[in-house]
C-alpha cells in the first residue's frame, strides 16, 4: 500500500484542532486517544507532540483516568472567577436600582452603567467597570431607556420654533 500524503499538513492540523477544541464530546474523544496511545507504551512526551498537548497536560489526563476511570477524562465544571457582589447584596442593589437616583442624591434622572459603578463603589465598597455594571442591568432583568430631551417637555411655542418643517396650513 502506498503512503498516503495530505496537501497542507499544517492547515489541516490546525483546522482538526479547531474542531477537537469546539465541543466538549470532542475533547474528550481526543483525551481518549492520548490515553490509547500511552497505554500501548508511547510517552507522555511524543503523544503530546503527536496530539498538539503539553506532556504535563497528557500525564494529568492519565493520572485522572488511573484515579477516576472514565469520568476523570469528562469536561468538569469551570466556575470561573467568584463574583464580587453576595447573594444579599443582589437584592439589596435590585431594591436600590427600583429607586430614583436622586434619592441616593445623585443628578442623574436614570441609572446607567456608569453611575452604577460609582454607587457600588461609594455605597458598596465594590468596584466594577462601567461594562460589568451593564451586565448587571441585563441579568437583573431592566432594559435600557434613554433619557427624554429637554424639548419634548417644553412649551408648544417653543417646540413649533425648533422643528425642521414648518406646518402645512390649509
Amino acid at each position: 500500500m502506498q503512503k498516503l500524503k495530505i496537501s497542507d499538513m499544517e492547515i489541516m492540523r490546525i483546522a482538526v484542532q479547531q474542531e477537537i477544541a469546539r465541543s466538549g464530546e470532542s475533547r474528550y474523544d481526543h483525551r481518549l486517544h492520548g490515553i490509547l496511545l500511552v497505554s500501548h507504551g508511547i510517552s507522555c512526551s511524543q503523544v503530546a507532540a503527536w496530539l498538539g498537548q503539553d506532556p504535563r497536560t497528557i500525564q494529568r489526563w492519565v493520572n485522572r483516568f488511573e484515579t477516576k476511570g472514565f469520568a476523570g477524562l469528562q469536561e468538569g465544571e469551570r466556575p470561573g472567577r467568584a463574583s464580587k457582589i453576595s447573594e444579599g447584596k443582589w437584592e439589596a442593589l435590585e431594591h436600590e436600582l427600583r429607586r430614583h437616583p436622586r434619592e441616593f442624591g445623585y443628578t442623574q434622572n436614570l441609572w446607567d452603567g456608569k453611575l452604577l459603578a460609582h454607587h457600588l463603589s461609594k455605597t458598596h465598597r465594590i468596584d466594577l467597570g462601567t461594562r460589568q455594571c451593564q451586565r448587571i442591568f441585563r441579568q437583573l432583568g431592566f432594559r435600557r431607556r434613554k433619557p427624554r430631551p429637554v424639548i419634548a417637555q417644553a412649551d408648544p411655542v417653543a417646540q413649533a420654533t425648533y422643528k425642521k418643517t414648518t406646518p402645512v396650513c390649509p
